[in-house]
């Protein structure tokens, strides 16, 4: 079902842009939970008051009293969103498309691998990676949150709070993906493949700025990921949670079956 020295190649030829994403990540999260204090956030109060559109359009209008509505504002609303999404634009175009286009793809299908074996793997390794990055930031929010402010996170939140996380970039890596193994030039895929994802996020942006823009949630897939109702383990959580898994499931066998049956002019 899966080609395991395909899988290889993939982990060394990513393990450059991965550790670069987690690295930024890492510090910016470590970063952020050392600000969690009193006077850090008199501070950024006060950067609200002089900024609240814009710091609402990020999803930074409102810190909060506990260090999980903190870390919230200040991770889930810009670069936990962004930096996962380079990440799966820059992978999901290079497993399929970026093969197509160097011509490496005739090489792997010469082998004794059959098309569907080449995209699982490929899916199987962008979906893993995710989790994976996800994962160890997840772990690494939650050990120095202990650290410095111990027993101040509730850990049951944080964990479904990290999952709605993964559900949402399960959803868009299934797109990309997609994207990847049915366009005609790796161009016009990375176009997609970014264009997207990145107007949805400018949509949510504008839709935080409330107002008349509000109702622009309703057109961005970003809004099935709330983070407070996450938090809250609100029973609407759940159905959210839900649509973006089927949305990415949906994606990615639309992904399998349109690189199986396309014709390839290798």
């Amino acid at each position: 079902m899966m080609n395991f020295t395909l899988l290889k190649h993939e982990v060394l030829a990513t393990v450059k842009l991965f550790s670069i994403i987690l690295a930024v990540l890492m510090l910016y999260i470590i970063s952020i939970v050392y600000m969690y204090n009193p006077e850090m956030s008199n501070t950024l109060n006060k950067l609200t008051e002089t900024m609240p559109e814009l710091m609402s359009a990020f999803g930074m209008s409102n810190i909060g009293n506990t260090l999980i509505e903190f870390l919230s504002t200040y991770l889930y609303g810009f670069l936990l969103l962004i930096l996962p999404l380079v990440f799966i634009i820059m992978s999901a175009n290079k497993l399929i498309m970026g093969y197509i286009d160097n011509g490496s793809m005739a090489y792997l299908i010469a082998t004794p691998n059959t098309r569907f074996k080449i995209v699982f793997t490929q899916a199987f390794f962008l979906v893993a990676s995710i989790f994976i990055l996800l994962s160890i930031t997840t772990l690494v929010a939650a050990i120095f949150s202990e650290i410095l402010f111990p027993n101040e996170l509730d850990l049951s939140s944080f964990l479904t709070l990290n999952i709605g996380l993964f559900f949402l970039h399960f959803a868009i890596s299934g797109y990309c993906f997609f994207v990847s193994c049915s366009s005609k030039d790796l161009r016009t895929s990375y176009a997609y493949s970014t264009g997207i994802p990145i107007l949805f996020y400018l949509i949510q942006a504008l839709s935080n700025m409330g107002g008349s823009l509000e109702k622009l949630k309703y057109f961005t897939i970003y809004s099935l990921f709330a983070p407070e109702k996450l938090m809250t383990q609100d029973s609407s959580s759940l159905w959210m949670l839900g649509a973006l898994f089927l949305i990415g499931l949906l994606c990615y066998m639309l992904a399998i079956r349109v690189f199986v049956k396309r014709d390839l002019y290798l």
